[in-house]
């Protein structure tokens, strides 16, 4: 059977429905490959999720990984375009001139980008095993280290930094009109939810700690951090602040990485390949950038053109 352009179509598995996997799979599809995702996740996020959590008013929701992205390389100004025009994105120039949000949350792109394939949500992949035909996922704990040692020893050298991200909501607009804060004491990023395009309910606040504090309380309990947080908000802010009436902790440990400066890795031999932005550097755009990165590779491979 064969795929557009004269390509043989192949069927393609894809561990991780983000925005590394969900590019790469656009772009094997065009090829006409198939193409199926598998994510431990109960829905799309990953680092572009949106958290509901409960409060005595009702339940709300905030993004809780990505605050927004940056598009700057061509091709990604295409594709943001595409969202937008699907009403899965929108320009917030409060932030700077070449600054997104989903709409009406984060999760909103994810969400997008896996509506027209075969995503299986639930569904954690711990290894994997080579036949002769192929490939089998498995729930055993493998990994890819049997079959391609340096894939795995760039995996070691990625660097990760955690990060401590606290949702507030209140019953009330805080006061004043500050509608973000960057780079203040502990805080790294803190936003008004309401003050992103397409955010409506009552009002949240996102706080994230700086790497360096969240290093340092990286054990704490998660109310202790959501107090401390809170604290540093008042004080990024400027004045006493109204209790919280719910706020909700969570820690990313491998929040943000540098890249190693590879744009995907892909064994031909094997048919094995690796996408992300850990290869790449630490924005969205990245992680969709190595996507194409993989798929550019997997089509110039003659085995699978053969």
């Amino acid at each position: 059977m064969q795929g557009s352009g004269g390509t043989k179509t192949q069927s393609f598995a894809i561990v991780g429905a983000g925005i590394s996997g969900l590019s790469c799979a656009k772009a094997l599809t065009a090829q006409g490959h198939k193409v199926t995702l598998f994510d431990k996740g109960r829905g799309p996020g990953g680092r572009m999720s949106t958290r509901r959590f409960d409060t005595p008013l009702g339940e709300t929701m905030a993004d809780h990984g990505a605050q927004y992205f940056t598009a700057r390389d061509p091709d990604f100004q295409s594709e943001v375009l595409d969202w937008e025009r699907a009403g899965a994105a929108a320009h917030w120039p409060v932030i700077s001139d070449d600054a997104w949000v989903g709409t009406p949350t984060m999760n909103a792109i994810i969400r997008h980008l896996s509506s027209g394939f075969d995503v299986r949500w639930n569904s954690r992949i711990d290894g994997l095993t080579k036949a002769s035909q192929g490939w089998s996922l498995v729930g055993a704990a493998e990994d890819t280290a049997h079959y391609d040692f340096e894939m795995v020893r760039r995996a070691m050298l990625a660097r990760f930094q955690p990060c401590w991200t606290v949702l507030y909501a209140f019953d009330t607009p805080l006061p004043g009109d500050t509608l973000f804060l960057r780079d203040y004491g502990a805080i790294g990023w803190a936003s008004r939810e309401l003050a992103k395009p397409g955010r409506t309910g009552m009002e949240r606040w996102v706080v994230q700690a700086n790497a360096s504090w969240s290093t340092a309380h990286l054990n704490s309990p998660a109310e202790t951090v959501a107090d401390l947080l809170f604290t540093a908000l008042e004080e990024g802010l400027g004045s006493p602040l109204p209790k919280p009436i719910a706020q909700s902790p969570h820690r990313w440990r491998y929040a943000m990485s540098a890249g190693l400066g590879a744009g995907s890795m892909w064994n031909p031999a094997l048919g094995l390949g690796v996408c992300g932005d850990w290869l790449l550097g630490p924005r969205i755009e990245s992680g969709w950038l190595s996507g194409q990165h993989l798929a550019q590779s997997i089509a110039a491979d003659d085995r699978v053109a053969a």
